[in-house]
């Protein structure tokens, strides 16, 4: 059965630190009817915290505006989803932990204005920034469409992270990005890497210039570019994804050969992994959406 995910995925300036939430609303609210029909509308990471701050003062200025997520910056949003009657991921926000930790989340609001997910960046990007890691992987399902896996900038240069989330079953990972360093080359190679190898469609969205690199990308599970920004300039890069293409790719083999969910058969010895004190068990190894 066909399923589609339209999406529209914003390579924006990131908006100031403080700025009212109003100005964002006009945004989402662009960028929704740039591409009617989307269901889901996905901004880079930290959209919200922007600055010209120097270091210092930048750290002081994201731990005083971390909220808890139940605070009225995270119900603003959920009304804002509600109003566009769409799936929103306002890129990531400064959180203020339940022990006062500062987390870099990545939130998806449903178009009935609850909070469906978030995701804490186990990640942080050591030594530059000053977030506490989180401890744990999340998917969201979008109703009648299919899963998708949350991801954060410098969380794709970690391969457990995407083939954790592939693993429970994740069709699409949304990596919300902002990248000011030339790496971000690097990043484009990592976000067709991370979709090949574990057969899922990737959304890598960086934030626009002056600040950000741009180029953000959407890959799918082949390795193809469907979407691509050329530069950094503010774009709106809209994409259909029919997530039947995990299952058939998977089925079938990336260009009808290669099947690495397939490795593994029932009764093979497990593969001992003493980096992580684990072992890859055949018993275990199949992807959640295909044992569904």
């Amino acid at each position: 059965m066909q399923r589609i995910l339209s999406l529209v995925a914003a390579q924006a300036p990131p908006r100031l630190i403080g700025e009212p939430l109003s100005a964002f609303a006009d945004e989402a609210k662009a960028a929704v009817e740039s591409s009617p029909g989307s269901k889901l509308v996905v901004f880079p990471e930290l959209h919200l915290f922007g600055d010209s701050e120097p270091d210092l003062q930048r750290t002081e200025m994201l731990q005083a505006a971390a909220e808890p997520l139940d605070g009225p910056r995270v119900k603003e949003l959920q009304q804002l989803a509600e109003d566009l009657d769409t799936w929103l991921v306002p890129g990531s926000v400064c959180e203020r932990g339940p022990e006062g930790q500062l987390f870099n989340t990545q939130l998806v609001l449903s178009p009935d204005g609850g909070l469906a997910a978030y995701y804490r960046k186990v990640f942080p990007w050591r030594p530059f920034e000053p977030y506490d890691p989180g401890d744990r992987f999340t998917t969201v399902d979008l109703a009648g469409i299919g899963r998708i896996g949350l991801n954060i900038c410098y969380d794709a240069w970690f391969p457990e992270v995407s083939r954790q989330l592939a693993w429970m079953g994740a069709e699409v990972i949304l990596n919300v990005v902002k990248t000011t360093t030339p790496d971000r080359r690097q990043e484009l190679v990592l976000a067709k890497a991370n979709a090949i190898v574990n057969q899922v469609f990737v959304v890598s969205v960086n934030c626009a210039g002056p600040t950000g690199t741009g180029r953000s990308i959407i890959v799918d599970p082949e390795g193809n570019t469907l979407a691509e920004a050329p530069d950094d300039s503010p774009t709106l890069l809209a994409a259909e994804l029919d997530l039947s293409a995990v299952e058939h790719v998977r089925t079938h083999g990336t260009e009808n050969l290669n099947r690495p969910w397939s490795q593994l058969r029932p009764g093979e010895a497990a593969i001992e992994l003493p980096i992580y004190q684990g072992r890859m068990n055949p018993d275990t190894w199949t992807p959640q959406s295909l044992n569904s």
